[in-house]
């Protein structure tokens, strides 16, 4: 630990004052960051993977005292859930940091470069952002996962995990410290915010002199504050309501296995599905038929006139159940008249997350992907599969609905911007 890192600060000022030493801190590694090699980055999130795999067991007891303490708050069950780190989790983490070690570095990639009359070549070059400010929620596993994405997209970054993993971030923070050493690379090259004061969110936040973006995970409070307090450009999304429409022209054994796993394969997720739509013509022969499979699984359904009437034990719906993220077995659910009144209905209440049709007409899938305007747009194939994983980006350090400066899953490109590059040979402008 550097004396900066190893201080954990009481009082607004002092809190102010360590993370700005953290900050400048970052932005002076990150041009050391920015130039390493890939070879070097590679060993380096290697070298933090086998830290991480050869500390399972000190890792697990730290995380137990934040278990233990988030029992003692009060912390629910999904919540507690979230937090854990067991040997599969470290396992987890470890294959994540290798995956991104292994897939190409957008560092220095050189694209569009063309002739130009006057003889130069203009092209773009693909750089780091610089210092990214990572604020979230629970998940330790976060830790891991966004020091891997930004090291192998040559950000320096700040990690401020929140409270209740305080224990499990220093431990899995001080295996990333070896492996940047093991790697050759400065260890404050990833930097966590040790204390828990809330004031270090605020300065954070403030931190524009030094930090380029800032990338908030956790709940709708946590990134309504950021965005309204950041000084500092933000990578966000809001909420993940996700809709999964099954079309009149569906595969009904296609429709049920989305329909299930989009909603049921994990809950507390943001590209987890929050409202069913069916086609009129096709909803007497699947709803009946998923709502016992809901059932079975514990779903509550709320539903719309029609979706009640096909569905007798189904909860009338209000107008404010089909904005709702639930991340909880909830499920709304509603008939509609066909393509059109779908794409109106996610339109008017979706948050530009995700969503899917179940559809085997060519036609209105096309029109799907055209005409609905959110991050990942998907045919015959669950929401489940937004993340950066199943992309095939790594892991990712988020989910942008933003339409600038990334919107998706956000993995290595999304960590960088692209400067333009001039080639000549002498040349000067007549």
């Amino acid at each position: 630990m550097t004396a900066v890192s190893a201080l954990r600060p009481a009082g607004p000022e002092a809190v102010a004052a360590y993370v700005d030493g953290l900050a400048r801190r970052a932005r002076e590694v990150g041009r050391i960051l920015s130039r390493a090699e890939t070879a070097a980055k590679n060993r380096a999130l290697l070298a933090i993977a086998a830290a991480l795999e050869e500390s399972a067991a000190a890792l697990i007891e730290e995380n137990r005292k934040d278990l233990e303490a988030g029992a003692a708050k009060g912390l629910d069950r999904a919540q507690l859930e979230r937090l854990g780190i067991d040997a599969k989790r470290v396992q987890t983490m470890a294959v994540g940091l290798r995956e991104i070690a292994a897939l190409p570095d957008p560092v220095g990639e050189i694209s569009g470069l063309t002739y130009r009359p006057s003889g130069i070549q203009v092209g773009r070059m693909r750089v780091p952002l610089g210092v990214i400010g990572i604020i979230y929620e629970s998940r330790p596993n976060v830790t891991a996962d966004a020091a891997g994405l930004c090291l192998k997209s040559g950000n320096a970054c700040i990690l401020r995990g929140g409270s209740e993993a305080i224990h499990s971030n220093r431990a899995i923070a001080a295996c990333i410290r070896r492996g940047l050493e093991a790697g050759g690379l400065p260890a404050d090259a990833v930097q966590l915010i040790e204390t828990t004061d809330r004031a270090a969110v605020g300065a954070l936040l403030a931190a524009d002199e030094y930090v380029d973006i800032i990338v908030p995970r956790g709940g709708r409070s946590l990134i309504e504050r950021v965005v309204a307090e950041s000084r500092i450009p933000v990578i966000k999304h809001l909420d993940g309501i996700c809709h999964v429409y099954i079309d009149d022209g569906a595969d009904l054994a296609k429709a049920r296995r989305i329909a299930i796993n989009a909603k049921t394969q994990r809950y507390g997720v943001c590209n987890a599905m929050e409202t069913l739509l069916v086609a009129a013509g096709i909803a007497p022969a699947v709803l009946p038929d998923l709502a016992a499979l809901y059932r079975d699984k514990g779903v509550e359904l709320r539903g719309c006139p029609e979706t009640c009437r096909l569905v007798p034990d189904c909860v009338p719906a209000t107008e404010a159940d089909w904005d709702t993220e639930y991340l909880a077995p909830i499920l709304a659910v509603r008939v509609v008249a066909g393509l059109d009144e779908a794409i109106e209905h996610i339109h008017r209440h979706g948050s530009g997350h995700t969503d899917a049709i179940v559809t085997e007409d060519y036609g209105r899938a096309r029109r799907f992907l055209r005409e609905v305007d959110s991050a990942s747009v998907m045919v015959n194939a669950s929401t489940r599969f937004a993340d950066g994983f199943e992309y095939g980006l790594g892991a990712e350090i988020g989910i942008s609905t933003d339409k600038l400066h990334a919107r998706g899953p956000v993995g290595l490109e999304g960590l960088t911007t692209q400067k333009f590059i001039v080639l000549g040979d002498g040349h000067v402008r007549i």
